[in-house]
């Protein structure tokens, strides 16, 4: 019998969740709600801080999900879990409704600092160009691996669950990524790595970072923030 309760208890938190998540929101209360959101995230959810994520595009089901995290706990982050702590489901749906339908912005190529820039230069302009063919090489790295992943280590393809652009899974709240600030990446996935983020299905994400070097974790990221 106990047996039993526990698992309709179960259904139906993960019915209530599904259905928050699924839930379609009001985009002018979402608009008016998201004023607060400005000063970290940007005019229509595109950060001008690199260490901000865009939230324009964003799955409304991904965007639910992480404010239900940060409110929870499940997400750490004390700015953010003030913030949702306090939001209704309501509030969220909103939110998240109106930034999935705002554009996200493109970048700009990265700049590299010089430390990256190993080749030293005997002019101005040649220095420029070794620079760019650094960028170029280090993209090309991380297209290959957003591709096709490393079979010889077991690193996934990003494409399976984020798509050949970046554009993420609604259905399964995958996030949208295509022109997402690298440097924002970066830090996600050295989080997923080092375990100080957990908050996805099946703990995924850090079984697949933590098996990523540095350097791919960057060019992956590079690659992904040029994606239109």
């Amino acid at each position: 019998m106990k047996k039993k309760l526990l698992a309709l208890s179960l259904a139906l938190a993960f019915t209530s969740t599904s259905g928050i998540l699924h839930a379609e929101g009001s985009i002018s209360a979402g608009k008016e709600k998201a004023a607060a959101c400005v000063s970290c995230h940007g005019d229509n959810g595109n950060s001008m801080v690199s260490t901000f994520p865009k939230l324009a595009q964003q799955h409304s089901s991904y965007l639910i999900k992480q404010l239900q995290a940060f409110k929870t706990g499940t997400r750490k982050n004390p700015m953010m879990s003030a913030i949702a702590m306090g939001l209704t489901d309501e509030d969220m749906v909103n939110i998240a409704a109106y930034y999935a339908t705002q554009e996200v912005s493109a970048n700009q190529l990265p700049v590299l600092d010089e430390d990256d820039d190993e080749k030293p230069a005997t002019a101005e302009g040649e220095k420029k160009a070794d620079a760019n063919s650094t960028i170029d090489t280090i993209i090309a790295q991380g297209s290959d691996l957003y591709r096709n992943g490393d079979l010889t280590r077991e690193v996934s393809a990003c494409i399976a669950c984020h798509g050949p652009f970046g554009e993420g899974n609604k259905p399964a709240a995958f996030p949208l990524l295509k022109s997402q600030h690298a440097d924002y990446l970066i830090k996600t996935l050295t989080d997923f790595k080092s375990g100080a983020r957990s908050n996805n299905p099946d703990n995924m994400m850090h079984m697949i970072a933590k098996k990523m070097t540095d350097e791919e974790i960057k060019a992956v990221s590079y690659r992904i923030s040029m994606m239109k």
